[in-house]
């Protein structure tokens, strides 16, 4: 090689430097993708709750979190907070970043379809916990669940209970969510069967959504509250909107003639059990369910058949569990 040639090349070389950088070709970065891409052989997993608003839903995280730290799995939780689209975008990320698996809480059972379909075209397994998909042609590998058909049944047990078997009775729901939907239907079951069995005479007066929000659910009570003044008790699909409708009586002056059973067993659920404001709880073991996640991912990674769904069942709780229950105050 000529001086002149050598000295052109070096030349050419220390433009290039100076102007790229070394090592990763460059000192302007790209655009960076919303999460790193999970490295290979780590387990990542990706979840999308329904909210962090409510308490029951931090216990997942929390169980969650615990289980897949003994794993050394990684965990990116986020939340869509009641917002489809929301949620639809979370998954998306989920999918770019190439995450091991996927946690679903659904904010709505049958569009959180789409989503599932466009990760299982690219190979990531998808498990919902707590609520899940309604939707055809969306493939899940495994749901971790509470039994919300029987818990639906523990309420209707509740409020024939309270009642007497008698009297009219409301309902505030959920509608779009597949756990609230579960519930709703085993609590109707359980009604009509004593109704035909001749041991009771409910109304069942009408279903009103509640969103599963306590100021909703609120309005929604006090819309009941007018239409119907000798209502004998609310049934709410869980315990925010059990609450609201608590708030709801009170503002009427109805405390203590009409009666209202919840769903949950979130810590303020429970307080107003033993407070005397809501008369029982079907409760949910949150922590069960997000260690049981965390579990069936495991097994599915490790290759093992899982079955379609695993149900927790629910426990029946009352005045008489929340005066025991050490985690509660003292009460009103």
């Amino acid at each position: 090689m000529t001086t002149r040639l050598l000295t052109l090349v070096l030349a050419a070389m220390v433009g290039c430097a100076l102007l790229f950088g070394c090592g990763d070709g460059g000192t302007t970065p790209a655009p960076k993708p919303p999460a790193k891409p999970a490295a290979k052989g780590k387990v990542v997993i990706g979840v999308s709750l329904l909210t962090l608003a409510n308490p029951f839903f931090k216990e997942i995280e929390k169980a969650m979190r615990e289980a897949a730290a003994e794993r050394g799995y990684e965990l990116i939780v986020t939340a869509g907070e009641l917002d489809p689209a929301k949620q639809k975008d979370q998954v998306d990320d989920f999918i770019v970043n190439k995450v091991s698996a996927i946690v679903l809480c659904p904010c709505d059972s049958k569009s959180i379809g789409t989503s599932i379909q466009q990760a299982n075209k690219v190979g990531i397994p998808v498990f919902t916990a707590d609520i899940a998909c309604l939707a055809k042609d969306a493939n899940v590998v495994c749901h971790i669940a509470t039994d919300n058909l029987g818990g639906g049944r523990r309420a209707a047990e509740a409020i024939l209970e309270a009642t007497g078997g008698t009297g009219k009775v409301a309902v505030i729901e959920h509608p779009v969510v597949e756990s609230c939907i579960l519930r709703l239907k085993g609590f109707t079951e359980e009604i009509e069967k004593a109704n035909a069995a001749g041991t009771a005479k409910i109304q069942i007066v009408g279903r009103w959504p509640g969103m599963g929000a306590k100021d909703e659910a609120f309005r929604k009570a006090e819309d009941i509250l007018q239409a119907h003044s000798d209502l004998k008790a609310i049934f709410a699909a869980n315990d925010p909107m059990a609450l609201g409708a608590i708030a709801a009586i009170e503002k009427a002056g109805k405390s203590g003639a009409t009666i209202v059973v919840g769903f949950d067993g979130m810590p303020e659920g429970k307080q107003a059990i033993k407070d005397g404001k809501i008369y029982a709880d079907p409760i949910q073991f949150p922590d069960q369910i997000g260690r049981l996640t965390i579990e069936a991912i495991a097994r599915h990674l490790a290759g093992e058949e899982l079955p379609k769904e695993i149900l927790i069942p629910t426990r029946l709780y009352r005045k008489a569990d929340a005066e025991k229950d050490p985690t509660l105050g003292k009460g009103v």
